[in-house]
């Protein structure tokens, strides 16, 4: 629907975004090493591999003893770093990059690394909830990034942000329409397309956004005096 660019709020608390910059070098490294350093056949079974299955988690199917590597438990964590393809990394990444910075200045280099891990726990719990029989593995950080943009808009509203509507057209919007227009698409698409329509966990985004909106709403108050105490950071944006 769009690609988000840059964003109008400034870091008050840290220098860098630190964790959010790690996250995003981890995804790039782990997608150029599983499509291009390893052989053709390990490329389609690392997803089976380090994928969460929901029907292998909820025992209703099992996997084959040669992919099983990790337990299945620790696939809730895997699946978060793997990619489909150049366009789903990139997508992703952009989001992460635009929005992430600032929900890091709010909670903290820690905390903002625990909120990721929950918020993408919780996506996909949401997508094993209403798919429990599913045998296609899922994978992305799209659940967890979710959760970045539950937090953004209730800490940054206000803020401005550059989107690509349509890959072409530039426009600048305030984040609550921004953000509040890409939940909107995804329950739209749940009930056009079904929860997952063209092949994406529409479910475990909504679960992401979800989870982090409430536990935003529920540090919301700490949050806000950590950044009323902060100050605007020289060339922060």
């Amino acid at each position: 629907m769009f690609l988000p660019l840059h964003d109008s709020a400034p870091l008050k608390v840290i220098r860098f975004q630190a964790v959010t910059g790690a996250i995003i070098i981890l995804n790039a490294a782990i997608f150029l090493f599983t499509h291009y350093g390893v052989s053709a056949a390990e490329v389609k079974s690392i997803p089976l591999s380090f994928g969460a299955i929901p029907a292998v988690i909820t025992d209703k199917a099992q996997l084959a003893a040669t992919l099983q590597i990790i337990p299945e438990s620790a696939t809730l964590v895997t699946y978060m770093f793997l990619h489909g393809g150049w366009m789903h990394l990139i997508g992703n990444m952009a989001f992460m990059w635009v929005f992430a910075d600032n929900v890091e200045d709010g909670f903290g280099h820690l905390g903002f690394m625990l909120f990721y891990l929950v918020c993408g726990l919780a996506a996909v719990a949401v997508h094993i909830l209403f798919s429990p029989a599913s045998q296609t593995p899922i994978i992305g950080a799209s659940g967890a990034v979710a959760g970045v943009l539950g937090a953004y808009i209730l800490l940054f509203p206000r803020s401005r942000v550059l989107v690509l509507l349509l890959m072409r057209i530039p426009l600048r919007l305030p984040a609550a329409l921004v953000l509040a227009a890409w939940l909107g698409f995804q329950i739209f698409s749940i009930y056009t397309s079904g929860p997952n329509g063209g092949h994406v966990a529409l479910w475990a985004h909504v679960g992401g956004f979800a989870a982090g909106l409430l536990i935003t709403l529920a540090l919301r108050a700490p949050i806000l005096k950590r950044l009323a105490r902060g100050r605007i950071l020289p060339g922060a944006a």
